[in-house]
């Protein structure tokens, strides 16, 4: 009868030592260490984090952000996946004394608050380690505080550093690095002038493509250029026309042409300044700027410095032409060729022209579906997003591929070699390798549309039998059933042509780069 007098009698004591514990302890401060461990156990910090990076210095600083959402997400993934019912080991000391260190909602092992810091700053590294450097003090700083518990807390924090890091590195199945580098060029046969002060230069800006702040730009563009001719686009104005003037005007003085809006502003600006042979200034006016970025103009600074020195390459163009419409044949190789020869571009019917991609089917569609939430959720969840949403909505087309009879959902043709592999295209090493790259998704193969779903969520689509790639000089194509819904560049025509062919213009025109880019390049 002793015995269990004496369990309850220490039972009892320690039932006391624990109350008086919890009584005895102090009140969470708001030291820094303690405000920065409570932060580090909320995920919500790191989309803060992004949040503020994306805004902070341009496009770069966006796809930083968003590579480290990326890899906090797959990080909690891991975490309430695998690491949650791995993790629940005893902890005698914790159930012995609960009101004095509760037990975590969560699992701790490996320690989810570090693995989340270690992947958004590597994610972030990944894509511009000059912004890894800025957000690695929080990282080392949660990882001081995560060490500084004792081993066990200095294991599960190392377990947490390695699983981030290699989340990281996971985005990149999904959504390659993108080099800083620019893409190879040649330069151009005829040296582009040098234009001191923007003498010369007539450049077009156009609201439209995405400036909310056009006239603050034109006038950072008079600072910069203030012997430019500058003209800011009203609504109601003929683009085509006002670059056929200005162009004209640039032949007469011996100066050069140039746009500052979107990829639509950039074909319409390339496609006179071809026909006119007059050197372009592409200024990253728009809303993504991907020809503009390609070219390595990622500022207005880049530009105004390549005009002002007559730093120039030259660039192949895409060309779409129908059976139906005329059009000749113009020279390959000549530097500023006329992509229609003797014919006006914008006259000549059956006839586009595009500098970065050309598309039939549903992928005009899934890009616009993409854009729209890319911001938002980042690249790769926004494409799954929208290719579920054209896919249940949308329906295949009946083509031939040079002779061989086709059912595809869309097909892209780039102008150049576009990494990564897939149909999510995001940049170009090279702007004059003279070959059309061209992907297709087969409709015609069975569970087409499950397959297609499933080898983008794994980020294996580049090895599935629904996608098809080659890289080509001329492609023939004809639509036999379906809309076709073509696109230059983005942009959706009205164009009812059946029948296509593409290929592509050596050369054809002179850009305007600054020479460090090139430097960078060697």
């Amino acid at each position: 009868m002793k015995r269990p007098g004496r369990l309850w009698k220490t039972s009892e004591v320690g039932s006391r030592l624990a109350a008086s514990l919890a009584l005895a302890r102090p009140a969470q401060g708001n030291s820094p260490t303690q405000l920065l461990r409570r932060a580090a156990s909320h995920d919500a910090i790191w989309l803060a984090a992004a949040a503020v990076l994306g805004v902070s210095d341009g496009r770069t600083a966006r796809r930083a952000a968003l590579r480290g959402v990326g890899a906090v997400a797959i990080v909690a993934v891991i975490n309430h996946t695998l690491g949650k019912p791995a993790a629940r080991s005893a902890r005698p000391v914790l159930d012995a004394f609960p009101g004095l260190f509760p037990r975590p909602d969560t699992a701790s092992l490996p320690s989810s608050p570090m693995a989340a810091a270690a992947a958004f700053a590597s994610g972030v590294a990944l894509e511009s380690p000059r912004h890894g450097l800025a957000v690695l003090p929080f990282a080392a700083g949660l990882a001081y505080v995560r060490g500084s518990g004792g081993v066990t807390h200095r294991g599960r924090a190392a377990a947490g550093m390695v699983v981030g890091v290699g989340a990281a590195l996971l985005t990149c199945r999904w959504w390659p690095v993108k080099p800083e580098a620019a893409a190879a060029a040649a330069p151009p046969r005829r040296p582009a002038p040098a234009l001191a002060d923007g003498k010369g230069l007539h450049l077009l800006v156009n609201p439209a493509s995405g400036i909310s702040w056009s006239k603050d730009t034109a006038e950072t563009l008079g600072t910069m250029l203030p012997r430019a001719s500058i003209t800011v686009l009203e609504p109601g104005d003929d683009l085509l026309s006002l670059l056929d003037e200005a162009a004209q005007r640039a032949v007469a003085e011996g100066g050069a042409l140039g746009v500052c809006g979107g990829d639509g502003t950039v074909n319409a600006g390339s496609t006179t300044a071809a026909r006119h042979r007059v050197p372009l200034a592409v200024f990253p006016g728009g809303t993504f700027n991907h020809f503009a970025v390609d070219l390595g103009n990622q500022t207005m600074e880049d530009v105004v410095r390549a005009i002002q020195a007559g730093d120039a390459v030259t660039a192949d163009v895409g060309r779409a032409s129908s059976p139906e419409g005329p059009g000749t044949r113009p020279e390959e190789g000549a530097p500023n060729a006329s992509p229609a020869g003797s014919a006006d571009p914008e006259e000549g019917p059956g006839q586009q022209f595009f500098l970065n991609t050309f598309s039939i089917g549903v992928y005009s569609e899934l890009v616009h579906a993409r854009e729209r939430l890319e911001k938002r959720i980042g690249k790769w969840p926004a494409l799954a997003v929208g290719l579920a949403k054209v896919l249940a909505t949308g329906s295949p087309l009946s083509v031939v591929i040079n002779g061989r009879p086709r059912r595809i959902w869309l097909l892209f043709a780039g102008n150049g070699i576009y990494h990564p592999a897939g149909f999510a295209p995001t940049y170009r090493t090279q702007l004059d390798d003279g070959l059309l790259d061209v992907r297709a998704v087969e409709a015609g193969t069975p569970l087409a549309r499950t397959r297609l779903l499933l080898a983008v969520l794994t980020g294996t689509l580049h090895n599935s039998r629904v996608l098809t790639t080659a890289q080509v000089r001329r492609l023939d194509l004809e639509v036999l059933r379906g809309e076709p819904h073509f696109a230059y560049d983005g942009e959706v025509t009205d164009a009812t042509y059946r029948r296509l062919v593409l290929d592509k213009i050596p050369k054809a025109i002179t850009l305007y780069r600054p020479a460090d880019q090139e430097q960078w390049l060697r």
